[in-house]
């Protein structure tokens, strides 16, 4: 049998993907595993936007606290939980943090989108 030690959830801020992270940290406590958050997110760059140094201010602020609900969520049930914030292509980031010889991810969970 395989045992799920670590498990990566991609969190974006969304209801679904804190459907998502409730899910993973539903299977977390069963098999006593622990978990890493990746919140990844695109950000034009400075010339394709202007006042974006403002835009991004906000949005670490929100992303920071979309981060400490999701630390809260799983430390109130006693697992472990890790953060990576990333900046960039969001598909690209969730693969190469996957895919990382040092972290070995055993399970890969992801939020659905609404019908």
């Amino acid at each position: 049998m395989v045992q799920i030690k670590r498990i990566l959830v991609s969190l974006d801020g969304s209801k679904n993907s804190l459907r998502g992270l409730d899910m993973t940290i539903f299977v977390a406590k069963q098999c006593g595993s622990a978990i890493t958050g990746i919140f990844s997110f695109y950000t034009p760059p400075h010339s394709e936007f202007r006042g974006i140094s403002s835009v991004k201010k906000s949005l670490d602020i929100e992303v920071k606290r979309f981060i400490e609900e999701a630390n809260y969520r799983a430390t109130k049930h006693g697992i472990g939980f890790r953060s990576k914030i990333m900046r960039g292509n969001v598909g690209y980031n969730i693969v190469k943090v996957a895919h990382n010889k040092k972290d070995k991810f055993d399970l890969i969970v992801m939020g659905s989108r609404g019908r």
